[in-house]
């Protein structure tokens, strides 16, 4: 197994430096892009035949457990507070978009709860209902956001008629999410609908929230960690960085040439 791994991330390098993107090296052999971003960052640090004698090492012995330093902590608490209180699932997206930093959700909870009072958001027994359903236009909406660097793409589906929307943003504030709402229900979705269901991103909330039932008979958060639930929003999102944007990361003074 070991020895498929080495040759594996072989190719991968070889991959890399034909400019093959990162997303379809690891479409090709089968792994993980996080896991991808990882072989070609070390090996572009220290080179391939030394990347692969560590690795080499490293699956021979038992792998000592991470240590978490100062640094890592302070970006942690930055990330929390810059964008809101968001949750430990966002800050981790941050860390490996921003630094290429990998680490769980677990790990992040913990080391938030030695700096502030944490407060569980979802009761875990709570009744949320059925997935909602649609039988007709206009009956459920489905919103989320993409993170692009500088830029976040806030996004729209209806999931009948399949219409989407997106809007950019230069932040992730719930003043960005009330300014997006306003704009894709009026121009898009006829000013109304029965359902709009979001995440529970702090850009769904405050001001969001305050406007949201103008435009619709009731708002449901999707419970977390159940991506099914927001599965035509997520599949929108997947097409929208393959076939528009990419995996780039753009300026906030780019925002006019990528409307």
């Amino acid at each position: 197994m070991d020895v498929l791994n080495l040759t594996k991330i072989t190719i991968a390098w070889e991959m890399f430096e034909s400019g093959i993107p990162k997303a379809h090296i690891a479409s090709k052999l089968g792994i993980n892009r996080e896991t991808i971003h990882i072989w070609i960052k070390e090996i572009i640090e220290i080179g391939l035949l030394e990347y692969l004698d560590q690795y080499t090492k490293a699956k021979k012995g038992e792998r000592s457990k991470r240590k978490i330093d100062g640094l890592l902590k302070s970006r942690i608490y930055r990330l929390r507070e810059e964008y809101r209180d968001c949750c430990g699932q966002k800050i981790r997206e941050f860390l490996f978009d921003e630094y290429g930093i990998t680490l769980s959700t677990t790990t992040i909870y913990k080391i938030l709860g030695e700096k502030y009072q944490l407060r569980t958001k979802w009761k875990k027994n709570t009744k949320r209902g059925p997935v909602p359903k649609a039988g007709k236009p206009r009956e459920v909406i489905q919103m989320d956001t993409v993170d692009f660097g500088e830029l976040y793409a806030f996004t729209a589906i209806d999931i009948y008629s399949k219409e989407a929307d997106v809007l950019l943003r230069p932040s992730l504030e719930a003043t960005d999410g009330q300014i997006f709402l306003h704009t894709t229900m009026n121009r898009r979705y006829n000013k109304h609908t029965d359902l709009i269901q979001t995440d529970g991103g702090s850009e769904f909330k405050a001001e969001f929230k305050k406007d949201v039932t103008t435009y619709c008979n009731r708002h449901r958060y999707a419970r977390p960690y159940k991506k099914n639930e927001q599965s035509y929003i997520e599949s929108f999102n997947r097409s929208l960085r393959k076939e528009c944007l990419g995996w780039s990361k753009y300026k906030q003074n780019q925002i006019k040439d990528l409307e």
